[in-house]
């Protein structure tokens, strides 16, 4: 890292509240850096169309920010020393529904305006003057806060392929490559998305991703799960959703098919498409549900290669495989879809692209269940993927940013 001053304070605008159940990247990486500097998350404010509609699963987020809009709860939220949430007391706009162009950014930019109102008064409040904005993808709500917060820098931070959804795709098509450009800098948690943004800013960088793998301990030794009683190996499993949006339902189909001798254990919820599936009617898969997160060591402990079957799509081909650093954790072999974002994992990890490649690789993996050395070289991997080396890596980007800057300008 170079020796080099920057502000001490960090501006969050964040896509998911702090005051929600959910974790996320932007939540963890908040976190992190309120390790050496002050942070202030910006909760996101209510929104016409969710105060109209007063639905039951709205019921808690809007009635804390109807209660901040009347002066009842404080809206700031000490989250620890140096982390503080706050949530705007204003109304924005419902917006994303009008078409593209003129009208619908001469309104993104008075909702703008109204949230960076009260955060100019959180920053008053905190005394905060000199700060680094951090942007989670925000393209619509936080298009113009350069403009008018004036960082001493700004990122964007690029998690998911956000406009190959519906939602994003209207507005965030034309948008997001603009707010990339005009950042100072941008850091995505993929290759993929850090060679997209390359394209629109020359200061772009992968900065990984931390997972949570403390229950992921492959020196334990796990009693075997009762449902997992009775399941002859060799064992080929998977933990996760299980969602033919995320996974090739068809190679697995096959795969199963032809590899009969094998038994294969989803450990997860499954959509719709999974429950149709031919799967079900083969006596060598095993569909065990989902399972609270403290358990899922044990049964990964039982697998002898796991496997991320992922589907090719604009959605999934950009994404960082949390599940993999877990597979990895417990030092097991792993056999994946290939993919530009999974490229980091490439000397780790077996990759394939068709069925026949998956099965190959399979019985590869299989080989080497008892290779230690591998096994540690897996582990060794996945515990390098912490939140404080991808804070690291922001901050090594910023710095290598500045020195950019000043070259340039001598």
């Amino acid at each position: 890292m170079l020796n080099r001053t920057i502000p001490e304070n960090f501006i969050i605008f964040g896509q998911q509240p702090w005051d929600t159940p959910i974790g996320s990247n932007c939540k963890n990486i908040a976190l992190e850096l309120s390790k050496n500097f002050n942070v202030l998350y910006i909760n996101i404010p209510l929104d016409r169309a969710t105060l109209l509609r007063n639905l039951p699963e709205d019921k808690t987020h809007i009635e804390r920010r109807k209660a901040v809009l009347n002066g009842q709860v404080n809206p700031f939220e000490k989250i620890n020393e140096h982390l503080t949430a706050f949530t705007p007391a204003t109304v924005i706009e419902s917006i994303n529904w009008l078409p593209d162009g003129r009208m619908f950014d001469f309104l993104n930019k008075i909702n703008n305006r109204r949230i960076a109102k009260q955060v100019k008064y959180a920053m008053n409040k905190l005394k905060i003057k000199n700060f680094i904005l951090f942007n989670d993808s925000d393209m619509f709500r936080s298009f113009y806060m350069k403009e008018l917060l004036h960082p001493f820098f700004s990122i964007y931070y690029s998690r998911d392929n956000l406009i190959s959804t519906e939602y994003f795709k209207k507005h965030g098509t034309r948008l997001e490559p603009r707010l990339i450009a005009k950042s100072d800098m941008a850091a995505a948690n993929s290759i993929y998305l850090k060679n997209y943004c390359a394209q629109f800013n020359p200061n772009s960088y992968y900065i990984g991703q931390g997972c949570e793998l403390e229950v992921f301990d492959p020196s334990k030794e796990f009693a075997k799960p009762a449902d997992m009683e009775g399941i002859t190996h060799p064992v080929i499993g998977y933990i996760g959703a299980l969602l033919k949006l995320r996974l090739d339902l068809g190679l697995l189909e096959k795969l199963a098919g032809q590899k009969s001798d094998w038994n294969f254990v989803f450990v997860g919820p499954e959509d719709e498409h999974f429950k149709a599936s031919k799967l079900h009617e083969m006596k060598n898969v095993y569909f065990l549900g989902p399972k609270k997160p403290e358990q899922l060591p044990a049964y990964l402990y039982y697998f002898d290669v796991a496997i991320n079957p992922q589907e090719i799509n604009p959605m999934t081909i950009g994404n960082y495989p949390r599940k993999i650093d877990e597979y990895l954790a417990m030092g097991k072999p792993v056999v994946a879809t290939r993919t530009e974002a999974m490229e980091a994992f490439s000397d780790h990890v077996y990759l394939a692209e068709t069925a026949e490649e998956f099965a190959h690789l399979i019985e590869q993996a299989l080989q080497e269940t008892n290779n230690l050395k591998k096994a540690e070289k897996r582990i060794e991997l996945a515990k390098s993927h912490t939140w404080e080396n991808s804070v690291n890596e922001l901050l090594n980007g910023i710095y290598q940013t500045l020195e950019k800057r000043d070259t340039a300008k001598s």
